[in-house]
């Protein structure tokens, strides 16, 4: 998938079930959508955590907004697995704004908590527009938590993970283009996706960032952007990370499988 590190050793990580395979009719076509055709190089980018304490009164639990600079790092992020269908609104008992499905892409909506108010939450939403949180009545969900958190920076071209707030990996990356640029913004993992042939790489993290510049690749309702391997791009990404992609991120396998442990949900930061 694609509309667009390696300097530790990676972590072994377990076999990711294969998805119904309309999933993967769907995820594949997003995927050629955004990485098959690679741009030149420029001259010279599920396991939930144990339950967590319901987090406190209006307090974040994600990275202040920004796209410019490093984003400070949460140690831990609580999350919010949907129980079903679910409504949310433009305020704690507001107006209602958006309904989210209990599963996108046939898998459990599993979002990140911004900040509460009393039985409220506000969440991060996966579908476009990119950057959309609702508040959902804390009944509605399962919360837990994740002590994960990545960063991609697109002037460097890597894509940093911590661990309870301390850095476990800095990799060199693929990038979007100028042309097609990968979106910075605040994101989170949406789920894990079997890859549709070897050059993906062992797995496919579907995030919730989808492309600004392309709104539906070869009809397949949207571009979305994911983490996967390098398409063939090893040489260019090299040790210092290129912008190859259509916008998502490609990283050497090696480098991709250390994310394998990185559950649902987990905040995805994209930094210029």
């Amino acid at each position: 998938m694609s509309a667009k590190h390696a300097r530790r050793s990676p972590r072994s990580s377990r076999a990711y079930p294969a998805l119904a395979l309309s999933v993967l009719a769907a995820l594949s076509l997003v995927a050629a959508a955004l990485s098959l055709s690679a741009a030149p190089r420029r001259p010279g980018p599920a396991v939930h955590a144990a339950a967590a304490p319901a987090p406190s009164t209006t307090t974040p639990t994600a990275s202040p907004t920004t796209t410019s600079t490093a984003p400070a790092v949460p140690a831990t992020t609580v999350l919010a697995t949907l129980s079903g269908p679910t409504q949310a609104y433009a305020s704690p008992g507001g107006a209602p704004s958006v309904l989210l499905p209990a599963q996108w892409l046939d898998s459990p909506s599993v979002l990140p908590v911004v900040a509460t108010a009393g039985d409220w939450l506000d969440v991060r939403i996966a579908q476009r527009p990119n950057g959309q949180t609702g508040w959902i009545e804390r009944s509605q969900a399962t919360l837990s938590a994740t002590p994960y958190a990545i960063v991609i920076d697109l002037s460097t071209e890597h894509l940093e993970l911590f661990r309870d707030g301390e850095q476990v990996l800095d990799a060199p990356a693929g990038i979007g283009t100028a042309t097609d640029p990968t979106p910075t913004g605040q994101f989170f993992l949406a789920l894990f996706a079997e890859a549709p042939s070897p050059d993906y790489g062992p797995f496919v993290m579907v995030t919730s960032a989808h492309s600004d510049t392309i709104t539906d690749w070869d009809e397949s309702g949207d571009a979305i952007i994911a983490i996967h391997g390098p398409l063939g791009a090893d040489a260019a990404i090299g040790t210092t990370g290129a912008a190859i992609s259509h916008g998502c991120v490609r990283l050497h396998d090696s480098d991709l499988m250390v994310l394998r442990a990185v559950p649902d949900g987990s905040p995805i930061d994209i930094v210029s």
